[in-house]
C-alpha cells in the first residue's frame, strides 16, 4: 500500500518513522523465551522445521505469516 502524502498534508498529519534497535535487546530476550520468562507466541504465528526455511520465507514474504519459528 502507499501512503497518500496530500491527504497527510490536508489534515496536518504527522507521520515519522525509524529503525527498531532490536539487536540491543536480543540477548535478552532469548535468555527469558529460554528461561520460559517470555512468551513469544504473540508475534510468531507460524512453527516450520529448519528444512521448510523457504516456506517460511514465502510465507512471510506473501504476508500469511508476521513471524516464523524454525525447530530443529
Amino acid at each position: 500500500d502507499r501512503v497518500d502524502l496530500a491527504r497527510l498534508f490536508e489534515r496536518n498529519i504527522t507521520l515519522a518513522g525509524g529503525l527498531a534497535p532490536a539487536r540491543a535487546y536480543l540477548p535478552e530476550l532469548l535468555r527469558a523465551a529460554a528461561a520460559g520468562e517470555l512468551n513469544p507466541s504473540a508475534v510468531v504465528d507460524l512453527v516450520l522445521p529448519l528444512g521448510e526455511i523457504v516456506a517460511g520465507y514465502t510465507a512471510m514474504d506473501e504476508r500469511l505469516a508476521t513471524k516464523v519459528h524454525l525447530t530443529f
